[in-house]
């Protein structure tokens, strides 16, 4: 399975943007795909994810209500659609896949066998 991100960018705090993952080799229909982000200095933290067959979504608590998940089965694409951002959400967004069964693992990025490159978001103040 290959991940490719996209939509990074510069927004000013309050704005908004749409990350995209678009992978190839495997169908999202078999994966559960996850975003993480790492800000400089920082470990690699769970945003958001869906569980294979999109009927089971997850959030990380600071960023419930403002992100949203989403896939494009069509296009076998993800997305991460972020609102009202904030300086703190300024990070390296990574999306990732995996096949874990274990509910209780779906936050924990060992759970996630394919990753991929990040893509940049920062938000100015």
């Amino acid at each position: 399975v290959q991940l490719q991100a996209s939509g990074g960018g510069l927004v000013q705090a309050g704005g908004s943007l749409r990350l995209s993952c678009a992978a190839s080799g495997r169908t999202f229909n078999s994966l559960n795909m996850g975003w993480f982000r790492q800000a400089p200095g920082k470990e690699r933290e769970f945003v958001a994810a869906f569980r294979r067959g999109g009927v089971a979504f997850y959030y990380s608590d600071s960023v419930k209500g403002r992100f949203t998940v989403s896939r494009d089965s069509a296009k076998n694409t993800a997305h991460l659609q972020m609102n009202s951002l904030k300086p703190e959400d300024t990070a390296l967004y990574y999306c990732a896949a995996g096949t874990t069964q274990i509910t209780s693992t779906i936050r924990n990025p060992l759970a996630y066998s394919y990753w991929g490159q990040g893509t940049l978001v920062t938000v100015s103040s």
